[in-house]
């Protein structure tokens, strides 16, 4: 069975799970979006409304801002893999409960293991503790460290940024590390640094972008 055709399984029964009470208010499960071989995987918490709604993550307004950072970074949501430590929505948006994370995390092992990134980037303290448990989130927010066969990086939930505002500088920063972060988790890895060329069509007056790292 091919990654993409295990991603497709775990889904399917993502989809119809019944292990804990999630199921029972759910209106979709969001089991996460993203190729298989993607070097990035991004895990956030838990579903919202919208995503409630539509059955994909990151769909509303911190979705939105995601997209924002994700181009800071100069890759795109078609090259990384996006999901949360919980497949459904808890109702009104509360905290994930302990026998909650325990039943989607069977789900989000296999995902991972299929889909093998080099690095994790963790958003919010719920999907940074599953990585590094009992650490505090405004101590080591955009720090990369080596847990298990591959990086983690413990950044702000997007979402606090829109409550918070003074957390937005930090949030702009620890993304626009991501390029250099993961050129160094390639090299640790043994993992070959690939940079893609993009065709410019920009007007003759106007600077060169630079390449994306991605």
């Amino acid at each position: 069975m091919s990654a993409e055709e295990t991603l497709a399984q775990l889904a399917g029964k993502i989809s119809v799970c019944t292990n804990c009470v999630l199921n029972e208010t759910r209106k979709k499960s969001v089991p996460g979006d993203g190729p298989a071989d993607a070097e990035i995987m991004f895990i956030g918490e838990g579903p919202g409304f919208h995503e409630n709604e539509q059955g994909h993550p990151f769909v509303g307004a911190a979705g939105k801002f995601l997209d924002q950072l994700l181009a800071q970074a100069g890759v795109t949501r078609d090259e990384v893999f996006i999901g949360n430590v919980v497949k459904c929505r808890p109702p009104g948006n509360r905290d994930p409960l302990p026998e909650e994370l325990a039943a989607c995390d069977e789900y989000l092992e296999a995902q991972i293991q299929t889909i093998n990134p080099s690095i994790i980037v963790t958003l919010g303290r719920f999907s940074m503790n599953k990585f590094i448990p009992g650490a505090k989130i405004s101590t080591i927010h955009g720090q990369m460290r080596k847990v298990g066969e591959r990086f983690v990086i413990p950044m702000f939930h997007p979402a606090a940024a829109l409550h918070q505002a003074a957390l937005k500088p930090s949030i702009l920063a620890d993304f626009a590390n991501l390029p250099d972060q993961l050129n160094e988790a390639r090299a640790a890895l043994g993992r070959k640094a690939v940079v893609k060329k993009k065709e410019s069509i920009a007007p003759k007056n106007e600077k060169p972008k630079q390449l994306s790292l991605f």
